[in-house]
């Protein structure tokens, strides 16, 4: 089922969500399933659960090819539930962002070049990746959702910050 993400203002966007517990369960299952209709319908390349209005530590993110950001790589579809991450290295990036959340806006964003990220998946089994470029950004803007985080809060120049259309005009968001 295809969820409401709530957008920037929403002050269900500025909570930290709740750690999962009792997993596997049917609840967390529909409630997966949900934000990925949710991210796909969007066309969008992640979600977190705070940005349908609940407050616990789950994200999704993958895609194949996307609309959204043309030019990116290829990230695996991963659901983790209670995600950490690790810096490896000091090395940052800027980069281009958008969100769900922020519909019409991008901006840039600097982010740990190199991560490790770790979690539960929704069958309770342990999960660990190590992962740079896009694939690092898009798990550390998920992460942040978790801790009420939303990217123009990270935006360092506002002189790189502003409509999609304006930015990028060949870029298609819903």
């Amino acid at each position: 089922m295809v969820r409401e993400i709530l957008k920037m203002g929403d002050p269900c966007l500025l909570r930290s969500a709740k750690a999962v517990v009792g997993f596997p369960s049917e609840a967390i299952n529909v409630l997966i399933a949900d934000m990925l209709d949710t991210m796909r319908a969007a066309g969008g390349v992640g979600l977190a659960a705070p940005q349908i209005g609940i407050d616990l530590q789950i994200i999704i993110f993958g895609f194949e090819r996307s609309a959204r950001y043309p030019d990116a790589p290829p990230v695996p579809c991963t659901i983790l539930i209670n995600p950490e991450i690790v810096p490896v290295g000091r090395d940052m990036e800027e980069d281009w962002e958008g969100c769900l959340s922020v519909p019409g806006l991008r901006g840039v964003v600097p982010r740990y070049k190199r991560i490790r990220y770790r979690g539960v998946t929704p069958a309770g089994e342990r999960l660990e990746r190590e992962v740079d470029g896009f694939h690092a950004r898009v798990v550390q803007h998920e992460c942040d959702h978790l801790r009420g985080v939303l990217y123009p809060m990270r935006v360092t120049d506002f002189s790189r910050f502003g409509f999609t259309e304006t930015l990028f005009p060949e870029i298609v968001e819903n």
